[in-house]
This record gives C-alpha cells, sequence and structure tokens, in this order.
C-alpha cells in the first residue's frame, strides 16, 4: 500500500535514437511490403499474358497442323511425308513461326517485367539511366548490326517458304540437306555427314531442290552407225512404260520426252532423254530410267557406249530451260491478248445456221 507523501518514480523512456531506429524500421518495411506486393502482382500479371499468348499461339499452329491432317486424312504428323509436299512444308513452317513467336513474346514480357519493376523499386533510376541505356542501346546496334541482319534474314526465310527442314539445297556457302532452321542459324548436312552451320545473313542466294518440280536428264551414247530415229523411238517407248507403271506414276509429273541427238563424239552419238518428276523423287526415277534406256538400247542389239545423268548449268542451263515443249504461260495484258477460259466456264462456240436446202422447182 502506498503511502501518500511516497514519490513513484517514472518509467524509464527509451532512447531517441532507438525510437527513430524503430519507427525508420517500421515505415521501411512497409514500403518493403508494399513494393514487394506491387513487383508480386507485377510478375503474376507478366506470367498470365506470357501464358495467355503462349495458349493462343498453341491453338493456332496446332489448328494449322490438324487441318493439314485432315486434309491429308492421315494422323500422325509423319505420314505427311506421303501426302502432298504443301502439307509438309505448312506443317513445318508454321510450327517454326510458332517457335519464333513464343522466343518472342518470352524477351519481351520479360523485358517489360523487368523496367516495372525497376520503376517500381527506384523510381529516378529509370530516369537516370536513359542517356546512358540509349549509349549502350547504340553500342549494341553497332555490335550486334550482325546479329540482327541474321535474325531478320532468318525471318524472312521461314516467313516465305524459301526452304524447309529436309529441304536439299544449295545455299553458296553449303550444300546439302537442311535439318534445322532457326531465325539466326541454317544447319545443313552434305553427302559426307558434315554438318555445316550457315549464318542466314550471310546466304545471298538459295537454290532449293525440294520444291515443286525436277527433271531427270539422261544422255546414252550409241554406235556412230545406229539408226537414231529408230533408237529414239526405243528409248522413248521405254520412257512412257516406265512413266505408266503404277509404282512410279505417282512419282513421274508429265510425259517424258527426247531431246534428241545431243552431241556426237568420234565413236558415239548421244541422245537425251529427259523426265520430270517430283523434286524428292528425281533420284530414284533417275535410276530406274537409267535401267530402262539400257536395256532397250539392248533390244536393238547396239551397245550403250556411255549412260549418265547431267545437270546443265550456266548458259546451258538457260538455253534448255525450256526444253522440248515450251511451258503454256497466261497472255500477257500488255499485248492486249484476251484471257482463254478454261474448264467448265468455257465458252462453247455457237453453233453455226445453215440454210435450208432449197427445194428444187
Amino acid at each position: 500500500m502506498n503511502l501518500p507523501n511516497e514519490i513513484v518514480p517514472e518509467p524509464p523512456q527509451a532512447p531517441q535514437w532507438l525510437v527513430d531506429l524503430w519507427i525508420g524500421t517500421l515505415t521501411w518495411l512497409a514500403a518493403a511490403g508494399q513494393n514487394l506486393i506491387h513487383v508480386a502482382v507485377i510478375i503474376v500479371v507478366c506470367i498470365v499474358i506470357a501464358f495467355v499468348l503462349r495458349l493462343l499461339i498453341r491453338r493456332i499452329v496446332h489448328r494449322v497442323v490438324d487441318r493439314a491432317k485432315i486434309k491429308a486424312n492421315v494422323n500422325d504428323t509423319q505420314a505427311l511425308e506421303r501426302s502432298p509436299l504443301a502439307d509438309m512444308r505448312l506443317v513445318q513452317r508454321t510450327r517454326t513461326l510458332g517457335t519464333i513467336l513464343q522466343n518472342i513474346v518470352n524477351v519481351a514480357i520479360v523485358i517489360v517485367a523487368l523496367v516495372l519493376i525497376t520503376n517500381r523499386l527506384t523510381p529516378d533510376l529509370v530516369g537516370s539511366l536513359a542517356l546512358l541505356t540509349a549509349a549502350i542501346g547504340a553500342g549494341l546496334g553497332f555490335g550486334a548490326q550482325n546479329i540482327v541482319k541474321d535474325v531478320l534474314n532468318g525471318l524472312f526465310i521461314v516467313a516465305e517458304d524459301q526452304i524447309g527442314i529436309g529441304d536439299m539445297v544449295d545455299m553458296g556457302l553449303a550444300t546439302g540437306v537442311v535439318e534445322y532452321v532457326a531465325v539466326r542459324i541454317t544447319h545443313v548436312r552434305d553427302v559426307n555427314g558434315t554438318l555445316w552451320y550457315v549464318r542466314n545473313g550471310e546466304v545471298t542466294r538459295i537454290g532449293n531442290m525440294s520444291q515443286g518440280w525436277a527433271r531427270a536428264i539422261i544422255d546414252i551414247g550409241v554406235p556412230v552407225d545406229a539408226d537414231v530415229p529408230a533408237v529414239e523411238a526405243a528409248l522413248l517407248e521405254a520412257a512412257q512404260n516406265l512413266a505408266k507403271e503404277p509404282k512410279w506414276r505417282t512419282r513421274i509429273i508429265d510425259h517424258p520426252e527426247v531431246w534428241g541427238l545431243e552431241s556426237m563424239t568420234g565413236d558415239a552419238l548421244v541422245i537425251r532423254v529427259v523426265m520430270k518428276t517430283r523434286a524428292i523423287a528425281m533420284a530414284d526415277v533417275s535410276h530406274e530410267l537409267r535401267m530402262r534406256l539400257k536395256g532397250a538400247v539392248e533390244s536393238l542389239d547396239l551397245a550403250a557406249a556411255s549412260l549418265e545423268s547431267v545437270i546443265p548449268d550456266g548458259r546451258a542451263s538457260a538455253r534448255r530451260v525450256r526444253g522440248a515443249n515450251p511451258p503454256t504461260t497466261r497472255p500477257n495484258a500488255v499485248t492486249g491478248v484476251a484471257p482463254v477460259a478454261r474448264g467448265i466456264w468455257r465458252k462453247k462456240n455457237p453453233p453455226q445456221q445453215t440454210e435450208p436446202p432449197k427445194e428444187s422447182e
């Protein structure tokens, strides 16, 4: 029991520096908590946006691929190799572009997230580093111009379907089969098994030997005293029989041609036989065609002095690109020649009216 005159001592007060430290700590924790919440929100929003965009890109890619499978009536992408070439190339190009778009989305979202987080944590940092960032960007622009060139060329190569996986190509720097196509580098494996890494920015021309059609050109030599018209007829018949067989009919897309006497040497007459094939089947058709032509010559009791496949180049290639039968083209609108209607829309010639026979008087 306290006495009336007894003095109660006051509780000890904390030092001012400790109070300031405690208040500062609480303020920092509150600000850090708010920043942490904002950073978490930014990261979650970016992840959601990336997930939605990736899902959208993946759905578009799957829809294009599924449509190609349904059109080709197959269940597996590998089976598209037996379908028309356009379907397989469509799948390859779509998947490549889908991968590129996903990478672009990932990089863009990461950069945006880093800028937003930096701006939240240190608002003055982004503004103060603007000049430094511009200088660094200019330096990287000059230093990484080759990389930018490679990426831009790669985008055009993929988007324009210049090459695809599995194509036989001549890229100037390397010739072989394309194994991988990216936005910066293309992988080409040659016949020796060497894998070439070709930078897309260094490619100035591309020769694709797997698109559209190809020509199997065979030069066969016969004795100088052979009957050329009879030999040509036998060779053409052998080539036509090959084109009619069910096994080869799907690989040959036009009637075979005999381009005639190509050259004469001291001991042989060289006759050229040409067959238009699918690009991916040219080698197989050439092998079989050589066997058939050899048999046709031997059936005439003649010896084949020479038999080889020919790939014209340079001026010879330019002169003979049309072959014996030039391709049909659309009329040039400048010349004023009216286009010819074809198919079911072709107008029939009106029947000519004939005068009825006059009755003899």
